[in-house]
């Protein structure tokens, strides 16, 4: 219904343009897919069916048979994993941190890492120009991923060559108040870092995502490696098999493997 309201018209008229704008950016990113993957395959008669299915099917289709299925068999209690949208399994949380929000902004930061745009239209817009146009987006959004029923609360990233196509980067959770790890540990945040290498589509949905390193371990100690450069740690306690090394896939159906060793950071109070 059409409010007679001028604030509430307006902000019915701007969810309207996004939406739009939202549907006309699928339709690009599509021809784009098309352009760079199919045409060999497709004549050019097909392409806008082509594109109307694989939209209809990744973005619509598929995520929901994804978040229907998902709640039948994957636990709702903490594995070490964290969630995507859609359900399925994301990045395993690999790191275990110690200090106020403030401390973690500010030792990222002094590390050399830029904090992330808050995931919107806007940014994802930008951010998907920046990547084909080679443009720097230092603080691109990072996708959503969920623990404790909730998305990131804030992350961050590093990236290279000054283009968002790879980077490093990390998704930090605070820990409710009273939760304890496996084996009684204690934690002020938990975080999930992994690399991006490229842009890609998922195994499981087919919608465009970034493709991260299996070696997540890797990017594990980049991250304590660049906070104690930049002199951010007080200590470091590494519990060895604090999860039984594995080999899987994440939301993306990008393998990851770990050896199962969980850091336990604390910051310089600063």
């Amino acid at each position: 219904m059409i409010s007679k309201n001028p604030v509430k018209f307006g902000v019915q008229v701007f969810t309207i343009l996004i939406r739009v704008g939202v549907v006309l950016l699928l339709i690009y990113i599509g021809y784009s897919v098309y352009k760079i993957l199919l045409e060999g395959i497709f004549g050019s008669d097909y392409i806008l069916p082509a594109i109307a299915i694989w939209v209809f099917t990744a973005y619509i289709v598929l995520p929901r048979i994804h978040r229907l299925l998902t709640k039948l068999y994957i636990p709702d209690y903490y594995i070490g994993r964290t969630r995507t949208g859609d359900g399925l399994y994301g990045d395993p949380v690999n790191i275990a941190f110690y200090g106020s929000k403030k401390e973690i902004i500010n030792s990222m930061k002094q590390a050399d890492w830029h904090q992330a745009a808050e995931l919107s239209f806007a940014s994802s817009v930008k951010m998907t120009v920046s990547t084909l146009i080679k443009k720097s987006y230092p603080d691109a959004p990072v996708s959503s991923l969920y623990l404790f029923g909730r998305k990131q609360d804030m992350a961050f990233q590093q990236e290279l060559n000054n283009n968002p196509h790879s980077r490093h980067h990390v998704r930090f959770w605070k820990v409710p108040d009273g939760w304890r790890l496996p084996g009684g540990h204690d934690a002020d945040w938990l975080a999930a870092a992994s690399f991006d290498t490229n842009v890609g589509l998922s195994w499981f949905t087919f919608q465009i995502t970034h493709k991260i390193d299996e070696n997540i371990d890797e990017e594990r100690d980049h991250i304590i490696d660049t906070l104690k450069v930049a002199e951010q740690v007080a200590s470091v306690e590494l519990v060895e098999n604090f999860t039984t090394a594995y080999h899987s896939r994440n939301g993306g159906g990008d393998m990851v493997k770990t050896d199962g060793t969980m850091p336990f950071i604390k910051l310089n109070s600063n």
